[in-house]
């Protein structure tokens, strides 16, 4: 059976939209129920704070939900909104966009549920400190957010862009490897960046003398572990705006596609190792002030050598779009 240019955009669009919001819904129902089963708990040792409890729980709830929100957005833009170029090509980019928003969306999701949760239980062990652990938890969990903006980015340019004029063969390839390095990549940027908030958030229940200490340790943890998702996303903006030879040869579309599935691929352990080194450091810190400096700097060469691997894919992928 033969399907007209129509056809293939609409069942990308259609596709790519149940993706968005199916892998979408993920992250956030995980990261929302942590901070609930938290909460729960909190309230099993003071009942008599659940009010406070409540609160709590609720806008860590909503942080975590922001990234399944970003995901609902693009999947009703590429239900509903008609793309302006009709190409062979606006398929492959509408497919892309919806899996780079349902991938990037999971790691965000669970990792805001972290200091959700560890700011519920805190709220019951220090009632006095509840608006640092407040703070401490808005901040942090804003930070985890960052990786699924990336791919909502990312996403937008891809249903919005007109690539019509660029080669069907291999420029296809490019878009979905666009999509999947950002998607693939935010992943264990946005769980890292959770650990490490999570951790800050208990480290400030145990002392809340060490609210600056532990903040400050925890903000530059979280920025290392955004860093695979930045590599994913530079990926992606190259795949995306770099023009291609037309080429039906096999290889020139798999190279451009492995690109992106290997930097995408190789940000998520980066990301989550960053965020568990950084998750040490900070618990820490909490515990002996007066070695923060130290702490810091351990927990820094420890993510810078965890690091390394997510470069090696950025190196491998550059190879693959620019060399071969």
């Amino acid at each position: 059976m033969a399907y007209d240019v129509q056809t293939w955009i609409s069942l990308a669009a259609y596709v790519g939209g149940g993706l968005a919001m199916g892998l979408g819904a993920v992250g956030a129902a995980i990261g929302e129920g942590y901070t609930a089963a938290q909460a729960n708990e909190a309230l099993g040792q003071n009942p008599k704070m659940s009010g406070e409890v409540f609160k709590s729980m609720l806008v860590g709830q909503a942080i975590a939900e922001s990234a399944s929100i970003f995901a609902l957005v693009i999947a009703i833009l590429l239900l509903f909104v008609n793309p302006a170029a009709t190409s062979a090509i606006t398929a492959s980019s509408l497919f892309g966009a919806g899996l780079c928003m349902g991938l990037g969306a999971i790691g965000s999701g669970v990792g805001s549920g972290l200091p959700g949760g560890q700011a519920c239980l805190g709220i019951v062990r220090q009632p006095a400190a509840a608006g640092k652990l407040t703070t401490n938890m808005l901040v942090g969990s804003a930070v985890c957010q960052t990786p699924a903006i990336f791919a909502m980015v990312v996403a937008l340019v891809l249903i919005f862009i007109d690539y019509s004029k660029a080669p069907l063969y291999p420029t296809w390839a490019a878009l979905i490897g666009a999509g999947l390095s950002m998607g693939l990549s935010a992943i264990g940027s946005g769980m890292g960046g959770g650990f490490a908030a999570g951790a800050s958030c208990e480290g400030i229940a145990r002392q809340p003398e060490s609210a600056t200490n532990v903040t400050t340790t925890m903000l530059v943890g979280q920025a290392v572990s955004q860093t695979p998702a930045i590599f994913g996303l530079l990926i992606s903006f190259v795949l995306m705006f770099k023009s291609h030879e037309a080429s039906t040869t096999l290889s020139a579309s798999m190279a451009l596609l492995g690109a992106g599935i290997c930097m995408g691929f190789g940000g998520i352990g980066p990301g989550i190792g960053n965020g568990m080194a950084a998750e040490g450091a900070v618990r820490w810190v909490a515990r002996n002030m007066d070695h923060a400096g130290e702490l810091m700097r351990i927990m820094l060469v420890g993510q810078a050598v965890s690091q390394s691997t997510a470069i090696y894919a950025m190196v491998i992928s550059l190879v693959l779009i620019f060399v071969l």
